[in-house]
Order: C-alpha cells, then structure tokens, then sequence
C-alpha cells in the first residue's frame, strides 16, 4: 500500500507517520500492493481528526474520525475502514464485481451475510426545481440530513445536506 500521509494544523512527526503506517498497514492483507492510501490528519481546536480515503474500482472507502488524541483517532479510523470493507466485499460477491485493487484470497474468503445491507422503506415525491439554498430551507422544516432536488440552474438533480459541523454540503452530478 502506497501511503500519501498530508497534514493540516499539524507537523507530521515521524512517530505519527509510523503509527498510521502501522496501523493502516494491518488493512494490507485485503488490497494489492500499489493501492494508493490517501491519509489527511488535522487539529482543529481540541479536536483531532484523521481522514483515510481509499479509492478502489468504481467507489471510495472513507472514514473520518476525531478524538483528542490522534492516536486515539488513528485506531478508531482502522476499525471502521475494516467493518466497511467488510459490506463492500459482501457487495462485490452479490453483484460478481471485479475485485479492482483487492486481493484475491479476501475476495474468496466467506463472509457473513449478517452485514447484508437492506433497505427497509422506500418512498416516493415528486422533485420540483428549486435553487440549493431553497432545498436546505426544505430539508430543515422536513427534519432530515439531506434533501435530493432538481437544481433551478443546471436542471440537473442535486443533492443538499448537513454536515457534521453544522454547515450546508452541495452534491452535483459532473458534466
């Protein structure tokens, strides 16, 4: 695995660089050898965060984590990248995917289907354009974390959301 550690608010140490490595490093037995691991640690306030995005054939695996202490962040961050890999695999057997950057014999092991992803609800609204400030307007007065629209501008579907610090977060499709 090919690490590209980037810090912001924060030097990276040598110590820090080893931790990552070797913590991340554990994640080795599922990914080819040229797997590029893009790793971003920061300190806002008393906050520590790790950032850890993986990108494999057709999807990213990402985790972000924050405690105050990065170490703490850093063994937190392992954790869930593996339960994520975890449901990805389960998705790359059930749609007989090509395996992209991972390896093998991870692809080929069981898994356990208790991590099956299963959509409980489904529901159906018309989308009406509107501009994105409009759309988080809505999304605040319905409750919700995000709200998928038609974008007044582009006539193109878009998405709002909330994120983690209480700002606003804009998906649009590329052209």
């Amino acid at each position: 695995m090919n690490f590209v550690i980037y810090g912001k608010n924060i030097e990276i140490t040598d110590n820090l660089r080893r931790a990552v490595e070797e913590k991340l490093g554990k994640l080795e037995r599922y990914f080819t050898p040229d797997t590029k691991v893009n790793v971003t640690l920061s300190i806002e306030k008393e906050r520590q965060k790790i950032e850890v995005t993986i990108p494999v054939k057709g999807s990213i695996i990402r985790s972000e984590q924050v405690s105050n202490d990065m170490y703490v962040s850093i063994d937190l961050v392992e954790e869930v990248i593996e339960r994520q890999l975890h449901k990805y695999k389960t998705k790359i057997i059930d749609k007989h995917q090509s395996g992209g950057n991972f390896q093998k014999a991870y692809i080929e092991h069981d898994y356990d289907e208790d991590d099956d992803i299963r959509i409980i609800r489904s529901k159906k609204f018309d989308i009406k354009p509107m501009y994105p400030e409009d759309a988080c307007v809505q999304m605040e007065l319905l409750g919700h974390s995000f709200y998928v629209f038609v974008n007044a501008e582009s006539d193109k579907t878009n998405v709002v959301y909330r994120r983690k610090n209480g700002t606003y977060g804009l998906i649009e499709p590329e052209d």
